[in-house]
């Protein structure tokens, strides 16, 4: 049945699978694995299973539903990452609003060299180098990965909450009353 042999791929792939690798792992049309993922997030939908079905961007993945994460941690002894620093989430959102971009553009906006925090948040596997820029020297473009979507709950880009208007951020031309 294909339903099973896309349930085992996605199952055995540690990484998120699209739609065409499936139809052309099972053999299949991309039509028929559309049909297949919907039956099985159904099923994962279900109060009984502990599983749910992400989708990433136009790639699928199985994955262990949230509200188990107490019991998975404590049957595995899964040792808590760090959480990121404050730099290191900043750096993040200059680089999911604006990518692809550079270290120097990141740099340039928050005023300070981010090349560690780059680094890090590669490290982490939330950003990813997505070539090189058609600029003078070719710098390295970085994107958001798709870690990144799984880590912050959304399936695309465009779920990003958006950016404050122009009528929503700090004026500083207001007028700073002095303390006595």
């Amino acid at each position: 049945m294909i339903s099973a042999v896309i349930e085992a791929i996605l199952f055995a792939s540690a990484e998120p699978v699209t739609a065409d690798k499936l139809a052309q792992a099972a053999e299949v049309t991309k039509n028929d694995i559309l049909i297949v993922i919907d039956e099985i997030e159904q099923r994962y939908n279900a109060p009984e299973s502990g599983l749910t079905l992400l989708r990433l961007a136009n790639a699928y993945q199985i994955a262990t539903k949230q509200e188990y994460a107490p019991q998975i941690k404590a049957a595995i002894d899964i040792k808590r990452q760090t959480p990121l620093s404050g730099a290191a989430m900043e750096t993040l959102a200059i680089i999911a609003y604006n990518q692809p971009i550079s270290k120097a553009f990141i740099e340039q906006v928050r005023g300070i060299d981010s090349s560690s925090v780059v680094n890090t948040l590669t490290e982490r596997g939330l950003v990813e180098e997505a070539g090189r820029l058609d600029l003078p020297g070719k710098p390295v473009a970085y994107r958001t990965t798709e870690n990144f979507l799984r880590c912050f709950g959304i399936s695309a880009l465009h779920e990003l909450p958006p950016l404050p208007g122009e009528e929503e951020q700090l004026s500083f031309d207001a007028v700073i009353e002095e303390s006595p």
